[in-house]
């Protein structure tokens, strides 16, 4: 049986292996990565998907501004191990996710992906023509979805991240336990 869950921090390494699984290399490259670089998830909305104690799906939604003063979620990625695609949990985690946003209190989610298979969740281009994203991107993959009706009208403008910034290791105390335990020099 497939639980899903709040992602924990231990979730970490898996989590990036299975995206690696899904989408290698390039992911680090496209534009929506630049607008998580640096940022944690949304509170409460980091989930994964565990079946017999490894991880297998995840997704995760974050903080932008979908034009100026109007608050957003961005979704993604969302990934779904290899051998489990098609059975249906990549709908869980996303009806999950977006169950949760909408619990929370936020009003709208925006995404770049395929229209048909994120139609059958309510997304359309409808409502995101007139938003650009800080990169290069497909015009018909930008997707927006309305949790609280019209909160997507007349939204213009450049998609900005506006989530925590996620914190930067302490160099003060990396630099003493190197200082403590220095490492050996090769011969």
């Amino acid at each position: 049986m497939i639980q899903i869950r709040d992602e924990r921090t231990t979730d970490g390494d898996a989590r990036e292996r299975l995206l690696d699984t899904c989408f290698g290399e390039a992911r680090f490259t496209k534009t929506c990565e630049r607008l998580r670089e640096g940022r944690l998830p949304a509170e409460g909305l980091a989930l994964a998907a565990v079946g017999n104690g490894r991880l297998v799906g995840t997704v995760r939604l974050w903080h932008v501004a979908a034009g100026p003063d109007r608050p957003a979620l961005m979704l993604g990625p969302i990934a779904v191990a290899p051998g489990l695609q098609g059975a249906g949990l990549g709908g869980r985690l996303m009806r999950e996710a977006l169950a949760r946003a909408a619990d929370l209190g936020h009003r709208a989610v925006i995404l770049v992906g395929d229209a048909p298979y994120y139609a059958r969740f309510g997304f359309s281009a409808a409502a995101t023509g007139a938003l650009w994203l800080p990169g290069p991107f497909e015009r018909e993959r930008l997707l927006g979805l309305d949790l609280v009706p019209g909160a997507l009208a007349g939204a213009a403008g450049l998609v900005q991240a506006t989530g925590r910034p996620a914190p930067l290791p302490d160099f003060a105390a990396l630099l003493a336990a190197q200082a403590a335990h220095p490492l050996p020099l090769a011969a």
